[in-house]
C-alpha cells in the first residue's frame, strides 16, 4: 500500500468526526470502496478528515491503514490482491469443528508487510481496535497513545493487533498478543461506533452534541432459521452442523451486535449527528467468499453514488472541507 498525499483535512465546524467500520470478513471491501469513492470524489484525506478512526475484525484493516496514512484504494487493492489467499478454497473444505476453518499464516505475513514494526504508541490519530480476551473472559480493547493514562498498548504492533481483531472464531486459531489470549472484537463490538463514542467522551473530553459518526457497515442478510422446514430436514437437529448452520449462526451474531451498537449509539446523539451505511441482502453473505468482491464493490458504488450528497453535506464537504 502506499502512503497518502494529505491534501483535504478539517472542516471550519467545530465537529468531532469519527469514523466507524464493521468487522464481516472478505465483506470489508463494501466500506473500504465507499471510503475510496470519497477519497476520490472529493480529494480528501481521510486520516486527517476524522478526529477519530474505529474498526473492529476486517474494520481494524480499514481502521488501522487509513491512521496509518494510507488511501482507501489503496486497502480495496489489498482485498482484492489477497483475499484468495487469505480465504483459500479447498477440495475438502474445514468447516471448523476439530480446527479453525483457516491458516491465519498468509494474513500474518501480509499484515507485516503493509504495518511493518509500527506500533500502537507511534500513531498520532486516535485508533480504536476492539479485540476478545477469551483467556480472561472479558472485552479487550487496543488504543493508540491518544491519552497520557494509556500504558498497555503502547509497544503493541499494529499487526498483532489487528490480527487479534480478526480472528474471529472457527475461522482463524485466537491470538497471543502479550500476556493476553485473543479472538474477533465482532463477539461484542462488530460496530464499534458506540465504544468510539464513549471514549470521544470519557478520554478526549468531547461533548456529545460535538459528536458525528460516519458509521459503515458490510452487509446484512435477511436470511434466517424459517420455522416451515421440507419434510427431508423436519428431523433435523438444532446441531452446529446442521439446523444452525454454522456459517448463518456466526453471520446472526455479528449482524444483532452491529445493529444493538448502532440503536444505542442512536440512543446517545440526534438522527442528524449519525450517518450508517449499509446494505441488506435476500440471500446468505458468507464471510469468506472472495468472489463477492465484484458484487461488494457494485453495491458500495451504488449506495456511493445515490448517497452522494448526503455524505457530502454530513462530512461538511461542501466547501471542499476546508
Amino acid at each position: 500500500m502506499s502512503k497518502s498525499n494529505p491534501v483535504l483535512s478539517s472542516s471550519a465546524d467545530n465537529s468531532f468526526r469519527i469514523l466507524s467500520v464493521d468487522g464481516g470478513g472478505f465483506r470489508g471491501v463494501y466500506a473500504a470502496h465507499i471510503l475510496a469513492r470519497i477519497e476520490q470524489e472529493y480529494d480528501l484525506d481521510l486520516r486527517n478528515h476524522f478526529q477519530l478512526i474505529a474498526g473492529t475484525s476486517t474494520g481494524s484493516i480499514v481502521a488501522a491503514g487509513l491512521a496509518c496514512e494510507m488511501r482507501a484504494c489503496d486497502i480495496v487493492e489489498f482485498y482484492e490482491e489477497h483475499g484468495a489467499q487469505i480465504f483459500p478454497r479447498r477440495f475438502m473444505p474445514r468447516f471448523g469443528f476439530i480446527r479453525s476453518r483457516y491458516r491465519n499464516q498468509y494474513l500474518r505475513d501480509i499484515l507485516q508487510e503493509v504495518f511493518a514494526d509500527r506500533r500502537l504508541g507511534q500513531v498520532t490519530t486516535p485508533l480504536i481496535i476492539p479485540a476478545t480476551d477469551i483467556g480472561n473472559g472479558c472485552v479487550h480493547v487496543f488504543k493508540s497513545g491518544y491519552d497520557k493514562g494509556f500504558v498497555r498498548d503502547r509497544n503493541v504492533l499494529i499487526r498483532d493487533a489487528v490480527m487479534a481483531s480478526c480472528s474471529a472464531p472457527t475461522y482463524f486459531d485466537p491470538q497471543n498478543v502479550g500476556e493476553y489470549l485473543l479472538a474477533d472484537g465482532g463477539l461484542w463490538a462488530n460496530s464499534p461506533s458506540l465504544v468510539a463514542v464513549i471514549d470521544a467522551k470519557k478520554r478526549l473530553g468531547k461533548d456529545l452534541d460535538s459528536l458525528k459518526v460516519f458509521t459503515l457497515g458490510t452487509g446484512v442478510s435477511r436470511s434466517f432459521y424459517p420455522q416451515k422446514r421440507p419434510w427431508w430436514k423436519r428431523y433435523q437437529g438444532w446441531g452446529f452442523a446442521t439446523r444452525w448452520q454454522h456459517g448463518k449462526f456466526i453471520s446472526m451474531l455479528l449482524n444483532l451486535q452491529s445493529e444493538t451498537a448502532n440503536n444505542m449509539t442512536g440512543l446517545l446523539l440526534r438522527p442528524e449527528q449519525i450517518l450508517r451505511l449499509n446494505f441488506d441482502s435476500d440471500s446468505a453473505l458468507p464471510l469468506d467468499d472472495p468472489a463477492d468482491l465484484r458484487d461488494l464493490k457494485s453495491r458500495a458504488d451504488r449506495d456511493f453514488s445515490h448517497k452522494a450528497e448526503m455524505i457530502k453535506t454530513f462530512l461538511d464537504l461542501n466547501n471542499g472541507g476546508m
